[in-house]
């Protein structure tokens, strides 16, 4: 079953314990704009890698509370997905 959560040690913490790391989608990552945010698993089968760019934890967070996003995730796999805070 999938948690929702906003704090960002965890985050960070769950998502590095797999090799995770803050990205963007290279298409909207332009300028001084970070674009649409995700957690990539580079290592990860099926990961789609190559349309991310690894950007900061500092980035990724700023740009996580601009736009008031939660993530969804399961503690023991990778799924997650970034929300709306609206939406939990």
């Amino acid at each position: 079953m999938a948690e929702a959560t906003t704090d960002h040690d965890t985050i960070r913490s769950w998502a590095e314990k797999s090799g995770g790391k803050p990205a963007a989608v290279k298409e909207t990552h332009q300028g001084g704009d970070v674009g649409i945010i995700r957690i990539m698993f580079p290592d990860a089968p099926n990961s789609e890698h190559e349309w991310l760019v690894e950007i900061s934890w500092d980035e990724f967070f700023r740009e996580f509370e601009e736009r008031k996003l939660q993530l969804l995730y399961e503690k023991d796999s990778l799924f997650s997905k970034l929300v709306s805070r609206d939406n939990g």
